[in-house]
């Protein structure tokens, strides 16, 4: 019997080769029922190489977006003195968390806990995990080595710290940051992580909201509303730039600002297509997503610039492009891509709003506009992921029995516990680090430039 199972199995198979061979060539694929469970068995888990190869590129290409995209983006927004302190941090921020994440942080976000709110500590130092182990994908039986699961999440929790220090970008010592940076991705980034994307997390599961679960694709809540509400936060509490009002302070160049902006919308592919973690249809909805959406924003804020001031400037259509990247980030992988278009516009101009007319109005310094951005965009795109997920329009629909309004509501939960949560910590760890090392550099060091007063280089020499 057990021989006959055997060579049944085999013959199966073999069947299933020709059959799939046969389908390659007609486009028909053979019916599930066509599959004996002995067969089925037998190729269960399967790891795909071109799933394996897309996502390692979509890993580099979130590596790209930190370096050199983020840093270019945010030191053209910055005085000249102050250009390489911006990549400095960018650097460094990535580096640290490169080691804490396969120290402690994978095993925090991803330890396999059965906790709402954390991961554990069954993976602290990758313990278990060799070149052999696999993660799941969203596909049954589909999956990828640990280590691509791994690196592509590590990218993420890079990113997300290094988003924050254009708020406080030319006035806060160095140490600060690093220091900053180490607390605040171990208490706020991995445990949202956890909550939003792990199997047991309390956002995932849907325990935030009567069992219906927050559509996050990419990380509208964990990366851009953790961004910005700690950007905010951090606004307030670093206080404003010495001479903010009188000085000027300019982008010394928009050249490289338009470069790193650009850069950032290439790596976003990786970004929001890498979050499908496969190479099929889901990873194409996201990536035409991230065209369309980015798209709608950009123009949006091109129009309203020049209808409100007369003239459309290239840093409004930079930031344009950014709201939309933002905004399309929970969405990618949900909404249809005209959708996209609106949504990206409607985040857009909710962006404008904040960054013209917000925060003049309450005279807080978000230096890059990381809250007005990141902060607004990712509440927008997460709140309208409820939304434009409908069929109606053009969305992929929800899951049964969930409606637009049941969805749309834990998306709302979803964002104001990361908002409360976010904020509160982040307050805490930034007067703990205010304590320990202090989070302004002299005055005179301010006026000098962090260039040269913290690492005693400059970014040009004139000859």
């Amino acid at each position: 019997m057990r021989l006959l199972k055997t060579s049944l199995a085999t013959l199966a198979l073999t069947g299933l080769t020709t059959v799939a061979a046969l389908a390659q060539e007609t486009g028909v694929a053979p019916a599930p029922e066509t599959v004996p469970a002995d067969a089925a068995a037998a190729v269960a888990d399967v790891m795909d190489k071109g799933d394996v190869a897309w996502m390692l590129v979509s890993t580099l290409l979130v590596l790209f977006m930190i370096l050199p995209g983020l840093g270019l983006f945010y030191g053209g927004l910055v005085r000249a003195k102050n250009m390489l302190s911006v990549l400095m941090q960018c650097v460094t921020i990535t580096a640290v968390v490169m080691i804490i994440y396969v120290t402690y942080g994978y095993s925090f976000a991803f330890g396999g806990s059965t906790s709402a709110f954390w991961g554990g500590t069954a993976k602290m130092f990758l313990a278990g995990i060799t070149k052999d182990t696999m993660a799941a994908t969203f596909t049954k039986g589909v999956v990828i080595p640990e280590y691509v699961f791994i690196a592509f999440q590590m990218t993420f929790a890079c990113i997300t710290p290094a988003l924050i220090v254009g708020a406080f970008a030319e006035r806060i010592k160095f140490g600060a940051v690093v220091l900053f940076t180490v607390l605040w991705v171990t208490i706020v980034y991995f445990p949202v992580a956890h909550m939003v994307w792990d199997a047991n997390g309390l956002i995932f599961t849907g325990a935030h909201a009567g069992g219906v679960a927050a559509l996050d694709f990419a990380g509208g809540t964990v990366v851009h509303i953790n961004a910005g509400i700690a950007a905010l936060v951090g606004s307030f509490l670093v206080g404003k730039r010495t001479g903010l009002g009188r000085d000027n302070m300019a982008p010394h160049s928009m050249t490289l600002t338009m470069v790193g902006a650009s850069i950032l919308w290439v790596g976003w592919f990786g970004f929001n297509a890498g979050s499908n973690l496969e190479a099929n249809g889901g990873a194409a909805l996201a990536m035409i997503n991230t065209f369309t959406a980015t798209a709608g924003a950009t123009v949006a804020w091109v129009l309203i610039e020049a209808f409100a001031r007369g003239k459309a400037s290239m840093l409004g259509a930079v930031s344009g492009i950014i709201a939309g990247l933002v905004a399309v980030t929970p969405a990618a992988g949900a909404v249809g891509p005209i959708g996209g278009i609106f949504l990206g516009a409607i985040a857009s101009a909710a962006c404008y709003f904040f960054v013209a007319v917000v925060k003049p109005k309450f005279g807080y310094d978000d230096s890059l506009d990381v809250f007005g951005i990141h902060g607004i965009g990712g509440i927008v795109g997460a709140i309208g992921t409820g939304v434009f997920a409908s069929t109606a329009l053009g969305g992929g629909g929800y899951l049964d029995g969930v409606t637009m309004g049941s969805q749309v509501y834990s998306q709302v939960v979803a964002v104001l516990i990361t908002v409360v949560y976010c904020g509160i910590v982040s307050a805490i760890l930034y007067k703990i680090v205010d304590a320990v090392v202090g989070l302004r550099p002299t005055v005179e060091a301010e006026r000098e430039g962090l260039d040269i007063t913290s690492h005693g280089e400059a970014a040009y020499h004139s000859s």
